[in-house]
């Protein structure tokens, strides 16, 4: 076996093992985030929701007075 078959040898292992690096620390990634962002959403819209019904309050006691 000659130099450049085990050079041709070594870059496919670095280059197939890339390839299940890359495509498990996607997974990884896209599990673990997942959920944390679709809370960090939902929490953001009840404080919108909130801030909007007492804005909506406010409003109608100011009618109500005037």
């Amino acid at each position: 076996m000659n130099i450049g078959d085990m050079l041709y040898q070594l870059v496919f292992l670095i280059f197939i093992f890339g390839i299940f690096s890359g495509v498990f620390f996607l997974v990884r990634s896209l599990v673990t985030k997942q959920p944390s962002k679709s809370e960090n959403i939902e929490q953001k819209l009840d404080r919108i929701i909130d801030l909007l019904e007492k804005d909506k309050k406010k409003i109608n006691l100011f009618l109500f007075w005037h």
